[in-house]
């Protein structure tokens, strides 16, 4: 990995707040994500399970996570399996972990190899009266491909039928909604790194670039600060490009005149940072440009003003979006009168806004997390209203990360331009 040594405490910790939940008497197991195929003899570059990640900090396939708190066996209540070293294996693909290495990693003492686990395994299972296996149960989850959690799963039930089994997604979900401030100080670094990348590139951009020539930018100052990739498809919008949500082709021109909708993040030891800022490719808004942006900043700002622990998420959806009505008919996309005839099921300001205002941030981009129930001091979100104009060809959406505190929540991202006035500040230098 790029990124430097993770302190073993925040895995270890994470691991006691795990154990705590558990019913007395059980044992939970974590396998990781196999290395899945591309074409030919190609692989995917590896991307681990994220609970896996969680609990130990471990990122290398065929590893394993067993909890079993009440082991009657002391030296094994927790254990960490991962793949045997094999010298021709490492001629090809490079070093694999050494037991005191995943120690020094993970804080776990007991690590045993993956062809020899099968009988203590088989030992525990023996003893334990509850199983937790570990599904992929993110509310965003939608897929038709062969899921390699549920085999697991599903083995595993066929060798012992008889035990009772629980779901681990259920405690993972609580927990890793709830990030504490060691995992946060990763998080910091993510979007410092993005940070510095977004300065960059308000440096770069002016009439004529390519896209591509912006994301490059990007690229270059993640991995000169140890970044191990983008956090997710990189977005680099120019004109009416931005409002395609999911727009990842960044092969087009920005033109002049037009604005650039950004939206990119560092992946950091794991965590990852999310931002989104819309820019004027020559570094001046237009009037209308303004207007729009300081609509979509005053949705962002309100945001900000409420989400704080307590409140219930979909009331706070609720309230941003009377808000993002509001100001949609402050700059004249929506009048009182198509508000007071607009079908409920389908509101007036749905055609400028289409998405969500955020989610939950943290291991996974679209971290697990509530969206029914009131939120809690700890959790990680991202804000990020947009509006999206096609009758004048125009996308702006503005995002930053906040972590909720007991009071209220701290903009992560706080100090990077945001305003009008100094993003225009900061292309001019």
């Amino acid at each position: 990995m790029k990124y430097l040594p993770i302190n073993p405490a925040l895995f270890t910790n994470n691991r006691r707040r795990f154990a705590k939940a558990m019913k007395p008497n059980s044992i939970a197991i974590f396998p990781a994500n196999p290395v899945f195929q591309e074409n030919g003899d190609a692989t995917y570059i590896y991307k681990p399970n994220s609970d896996v990640v969680w609990l130990s900090g471990i990122v290398q396939e065929k590893t394993m996570v067993i909890l079993y708190p009440d082991n009657a066996d002391a030296n094994a209540k927790e254990v960490l399996v991962i793949q045997r070293p094999n010298e021709l294996l490492e001629k090809w693909n490079g070093h694999l972990l050494r037991k005191d290495e995943a120690t020094a990693n993970s804080g776990i003492k007991n690590v045993q190899f993956v062809d020899s686990i099968e009988s203590n395994l088989h030992l525990w299972m023996h003893h334990a009266d509850t199983v937790y296996l570990n599904t992929n149960e993110n509310d965003r989850l939608n897929t038709e491909n062969p899921r390699t959690d549920l085999l697991f799963v599903h083995d595993f039930m066929q060798r012992y039928p008889l035990h009772h089994y629980d779901r681990a997604a259920r405690i993972m979900k609580e927990l890793r909604a709830v990030k504490t401030k060691e995992e946060i100080e990763i998080v910091k670094i993510a979007i410092n790194i993005t940070r510095k990348a977004f300065d960059r590139v308000l440096k770069f951009v002016k009439p004529g670039i390519m896209e591509h020539e912006v994301e490059a930018e990007i690229t270059h100052e993640f991995i000169r600060n140890r970044a191990t990739r983008h956090a997710y498809g990189c977005i680099i919008a120019s004109g009416d490009r931005a409002r395609v949500l999911h727009y990842v082709d960044n092969n087009q021109e920005c033109k002049d005149g037009e604005l650039l909708l950004m939206d990119f993040g560092a992946e950091y030891g794991n965590y990852n940072a999310d931002l989104t800022r819309t820019i004027p490719v020559n570094g001046k808004f237009t009037k209308r440009q303004k207007e729009v942006y300081n609509a979509c900043l005053a949705v962002h700002l309100y945001c900000a003003s409420i989400l704080k622990p307590g409140i219930n998420y979909a009331d706070y959806m609720n309230k941003v979006n009377v808000e993002m009505e509001k100001q949609l008919v402050k700059i004249g996309l929506i009048s009182r009168t198509d508000i007071k005839n607009q079908d409920p099921a389908n509101p007036v300001w749905r055609k400028y806004f289409y998405h969500g205002i955020g989610h939950h941030l943290g291991i996974d981009v679209h971290d697990l997390g509530t969206r029914n129930e009131p939120v809690k001091e700890g959790m990680l979100f991202t804000i990020e209203p947009g509006i999206y104009i096609e009758e004048e060809r125009m996308g702006i959406r503005i995002e930053n990360n906040y972590w909720l505190t007991k009071t209220g929540n701290v903009d992560l991202f706080k100090g990077i331009p945001i305003t009008v006035e100094e993003i225009e500040a900061a292309m001019k230098k």
